[in-house]
């Protein structure tokens, strides 16, 4: 996690809402991404697909079967359908997202038996550093306008 972390901090120097993501196989990072939705006037720019695209890239595979992506902030329901289409294993994320969040906070998609692929999830790791990077840009977004 604390790797996702310095991923989120890269989309924070960019100017982007600071959510970082990486993509472990077999004990090692094979896709890193963060937020960058604004620079790339893309809406699907999200750290998690940008996680997902860097490994397959690299795994030369679009089913990442048996990885586990870190994400710094619970998934939202569109990198959810990636991760799902992606075979990913384990979801592992640091703070809840109560607005957009689809792994228990406003659906859990994950969990949902009509589904044909279902990640473990695992919630709260390093919570608090993941959340407060987050409510430290916003803070610091108001204070500037």
């Amino acid at each position: 996690m604390r790797c996702a972390l310095e991923q989120a901090q890269l989309a924070r120097e960019a100017g982007e809402v600071p959510v970082g993501a990486i993509v472990v196989m077999d004990g090692k990072i094979v896709g890193r991404g963060y937020n960058k939705p604004i620079s790339s006037n893309d809406p699907s720019s999200h750290a998690e697909i940008d996680a997902l695209r860097d490994a397959a890239k690299n795994v030369g595979n679009y089913r990442l079967t048996g990885a586990s992506l870190f994400v710094t902030i619970e998934p939202c329901l569109m990198c959810a359908g990636a991760i799902m289409h992606a075979r990913i294993e384990r979801v592992v994320f640091g703070a809840k997202d109560p607005k957009t969040g689809v792994c228990g906070s406003v659906l859990d998609v994950f969990a949902e038996p009509r589904l044909n692929h279902h990640a473990s999830v695992t919630r709260g790791v390093l919570e608090d550093e993941c959340g407060n990077i987050m409510t430290q840009f916003f803070l610091d977004k108001r204070r500037k306008s």
